[in-house]
């Protein structure tokens, strides 16, 4: 038994297991737990470290307490005949009484006070069975996705027929009121109109009966004169017969 063992308890405690197929990012879970009555500082490293992302890969364990490490494995071509030599090594200190920087006090560690424990990495590929068994599985949970979807769609279809009847109605009512604006402004004109043209005819009314009776004036005063030359004429024709005769 480790001396990291006797601080720390891994869960794995030998293997960190991927399962294919590795053409996605494939994430598995490492977790620490501190059984000791001291904090305990911890740092992750592992012998291919462009394959593998680790969060967190370091940091401190209060007593008592439990942390989860995500690894994460990044795509590759997975071939079943090669044997994985990928390791990680999990390596942890009592904390001192203050912790100010963590790099520093890795850096300043003495070997007799580091303990340390060693992971493999396992790469698993599903059967056929299995991978039939998990499309399925996939294929129920996007089909329940979809029906959830088109439930709430439809109810935010409906939601969105209902607003644009709505603004519908409201735009329809705007025009309305917009004829019916323009309509009372056609009827003021047309009675002001009415009332231009009824003025207009009264003058024109006024103005025809003083014309006509300046014009039969004007031929009274005219006829005058011509009835007087004819009565003239008729006695002086009277007058001259008599003579004649």
């Amino acid at each position: 038994m480790s001396k990291l063992e006797q601080v720390l308890i891994l869960d794995p405690s030998s293997d960190l297991r991927f399962r294919g197929p590795f053409t996605d990012v494939v994430t598995t879970s490492l977790k620490l737990r501190n059984p000791s009555d001291r904090r305990v500082c911890f740092k992750v490293k592992t012998t291919a470290p462009r394959r593998y992302c680790v969060r967190p890969n370091s940091g401190v364990i209060d007593p008592g307490a439990t942390v989860s490490i995500s690894v994460m494995l990044q795509p590759f071509d997975y071939d079943p005949n090669e044997k994985s030599k990928h390791k990680f090594m999990v390596q942890s200190i009592l904390a001192p009484a203050s912790v100010s920087d963590l790099e520093a006090m890795w850096k300043d560690v003495k070997p007799d006070e580091l303990m340390d424990s060693k992971l493999r990495c396992v790469f698993d590929m599903p059967s056929d069975s299995e991978k039939m068994s998990e499309l399925e599985s996939t294929k129920a949970s996007a089909l329940n996705a979809s029906r959830a979807d088109g439930t709430s769609g439809a109810r935010a279809g409906s939601l969105s027929m209902d607003d644009t009847e709505m603004r519908k109605l409201m735009e329809e009512s705007k025009r309305l009121q917009t004829q019916v604006g323009k309509l009372l402004d056609e009827n003021r004109q047309l009675k002001d109109e009415g009332l231009r043209m009824r003025k207009a005819n009264q003058f024109d009314s006024s103005v025809s009966k003083s014309s006509v009776a300046m014009l039969s004036k004007d031929l009274a005063s005219r006829s005058l004169p011509s009835l007087l030359v004819v009565i003239a004429a008729i006695f002086i024709g009277f007058f001259l017969g008599k003579f004649v005769l």
